[in-house]
């Protein structure tokens, strides 16, 4: 029993996953701290609001009904998405194309050599049993 679970945990997978877990709680620190810190305070700026909390304030029944608390998450939400695009997945994806490109490796969707589609149709024709023209 206690080899099967040792056999579990040394899992490539289960290790990664973990390993993944860490640096995503450690990482969420840095992307707050660029949001809360300094995109939020420029936003407040503009705005004159440090939040859209006291936005669109409605009292329902003598309930509050706060729209602006939905759009300071949502505000958050975005600027985060932006911070994680823009800080980490567009330059990663631009390191991994140069890499690509120096190592000659061509994406899958890049049109290939016009000789080679040309072999590619002149095979496919032969194989259909259709003649060339």
């Amino acid at each position: 029993m206690l080899q099967g679970f040792k056999q579990f945990i040394m899992k490539g997978n289960v290790l990664d996953l973990a390993v993944a877990v860490i640096i995503g709680a450690a990482f969420s620190q840095i992307v707050n701290a660029l949001v809360q810190d300094v995109l939020m305070p420029l936003i407040a700026a503009i705005f004159q609001s440090p939040n859209f909390d006291s936005f669109a304030l409605v009292t329902i029944n003598g309930n509050d009904v706060k729209f602006g608390v939905l759009l300071t998450a949502i505000v958050n939400f975005l600027l985060v998405a932006a911070a994680v695009y823009f800080a980490i997945v567009l330059p990663m994806n631009t390191m991994i194309e140069r890499r690509n490109r120096r190592l000659g490796i061509v994406p899958e969707d890049a049109p290939a050599d016009p000789q080679v589609q040309l072999l590619t149709e002149i095979r496919d024709s032969l194989a259909a049993g259709r003649p060339q023209a």
